[in-house]
């Protein structure tokens, strides 16, 4: 079973219909959802058939229930501590297709006093970088991450975001990536930037460095072996891709815990990815 500990918010996706007009009104299609990126690695899993467990803290609220009944009806188990109030993100997609978030994480940040029965059963702990930012969770992380290890249950990182990387500083944040001694780290062109030479396995305790590139192929550098790229599965009319990063990890992490060598499990992660913009697409049109 895959887990991943960190956020589960609501996600509010504004298509905008052209350039935003400032101080007026701008046409846009605006889309409420559930998101988070550890919610969303363990949603893509289910859907691929995978068995996964979210942990976190949700609002005590009605938005809060609503997201945690929307995770589970994918088949996942959740597992929350209730308190405060839901997170909200705002993702502004302009015509172009590119991206910008406008994140408040609510009661995310607040999961604290671990309890060991959370990884129970657990094949591989999934932790995305921003579950490493922000008290008390990053504690309650790395807490998990420690008792993950010392009963042999794998750890994976996505390091989600160039700009928290940069906000932690890159030093620290490598430091950070190192000292939970991952087998695979994931980040986008992006981050990858970002990191620079530290994105390497050497500079991470030997883990298996995963570039995902978007409709580019995936790098894989792995300690021994030259760098290999993993093409990705081209899908036709792509307006969103808000969550195929964390449908790549779950399909690559559920593939690469099976047994799967690096290669093939890149290309599991591409299949769930596409098959997570094509769900994105298909619930845009019907919003429409």
């Amino acid at each position: 079973m895959l887990g991943t500990v960190g956020d589960l918010v609501e996600d509010v996706v504004v298509h905008l219909r052209g350039p935003v007009n400032v101080a007026s009104d701008t046409s846009a299609l605006i889309i409420r959802r559930r998101g988070g990126s550890a919610a969303n690695v363990v949603a893509a899993a289910c859907m691929a058939g995978g068995r996964a467990r979210f942990i976190g803290q949700v609002g005590d609220d009605a938005t809060g229930r609503g997201l945690t009944d929307s995770l589970a009806a994918t088949g996942a188990e959740v597992v929350v501590r209730r308190r405060g109030r839901s997170g909200t993100v705002v993702a502004l997609i302009d015509v172009a297709g590119e991206r910008t978030m406008l994140s408040d994480r609510g009661a995310c940040t607040e999961l604290s006093n671990p309890d060991r029965t959370w990884l129970d059963g657990l094949t591989l702990l999934h932790i995305p970088f921003y579950s490493l930012v922000g008290e008390p969770l990053a504690s309650t992380v790395a807490t998990l991450a420690g008792w993950a290890s010392a009963s042999g249950i794998a750890i994976s990182i996505d390091t989600s975001s160039s700009a928290v990387l940069q906000h932690v500083g890159i030093d620290e944040a490598v430091e950070t990536i190192r000292s939970l001694r991952p087998r695979v780290v994931l980040a986008n062109e992006l981050e990858a930037a970002t990191l620079g030479e530290a994105l390497q396995p050497q500079a991470l305790a030997g883990a298996i460095v995963v570039v995902k590139q978007g409709a580019q192929p995936a790098i894989i550098s792995q300690h021994g072996h030259a760098t290999r790229e993993v093409a990705a599965i081209a899908v036709d009319n792509v307006t969103d891709t808000t969550s195929a990063g964390d449908a790549f990890a779950a399909g690559f992490l559920l593939s690469f815990t099976a047994g799967a060598d690096p290669v093939a499990a890149a290309q599991r992660g591409h299949e769930a990815a596409a098959a997570a913009i094509r769900r994105t697409a298909q619930d845009q049109r019907s919003s429409e």
